[in-house]
């Protein structure tokens, strides 16, 4: 399929991001994957999902602990020559999102998708943003926080996902130039947000 192509969205907390991207994907036909890709590379590594899940608090796990569930200073001590680092996370997600995209057209939410796939011939790399006060209402909607905790959980998952993708990248997360459009989601509101991207995804890709 020499005419398939592939739409990355980066997101702000509580920008709205991964319900464009599911929109933007049933609009356009085509596959969509978010959490869906923590299950996939879990199922082709045969690795438990939350080393996937916990892989961008820069932590390294036991990999029997984390298979298995065993934690205690007898485990940790007789198995603490087995480690799976960040890096190696990182590839098996990268090879899943890239044997993906050679599949079929598709949209991936996060993940540096954007950046693992930055050689793809027929990519389109979005970041969206919001206004503060907007994403802190709708974070409080979807968790059913307080608005202190909805703040804390923009502040402490927006720095996480920085540090997830400058590190591995070696670009700026939220910087205008890594992306292809850049767009804030209180403007136009999701669902008109999602009908300006499908018009720029038509003349970008002449579909």
């Amino acid at each position: 399929m020499k005419d398939k192509y592939v739409i990355t969205i980066g997101r702000q907390l509580g920008s709205g991001g991964r319900e464009a991207g599911r929109k933007l994907a049933e609009l356009l036909n085509i596959a969509f994957y978010d959490k869906e890709l923590i299950r996939i590379a879990s199922k082709e590594s045969g690795l438990n999902e939350r080393f996937f899940e916990k892989a961008d608090e820069k932590k390294r796990f036991s990999l029997f602990w984390g298979l298995f569930g065993m934690h205690s200073p007898q485990t940790q001590e007789l198995y603490s020559g087995y480690y799976l680092s960040d890096e190696t996370l990182f590839k098996i997600q990268s090879d899943v999102i890239r044997s993906l995209a050679a599949k079929r057209s598709c949209l991936f939410v996060g993940r540096c998708a954007d950046y693992i796939l930055k050689d793809y011939p027929r990519l389109l790399s979005i970041f969206l943003s919001a206004d503060l006060n907007d994403r802190i209402k709708r974070v409080m909607e979807i968790h059913k926080i307080p608005e202190k905790d909805a703040r804390d959980l923009i502040e402490k998952t927006d720095k996480q996902r920085s540090s997830y993708y400058n590190y591995f990248s070696g670009k700026s997360w939220s910087s205008a130039e890594t992306y292809h459009l850049c767009i804030n989601t209180s403007v136009l509101r999701i669902d008109e947000t999602v009908s300006f991207i499908r018009q720029f995804v038509v003349k970008r890709f002449g579909l």
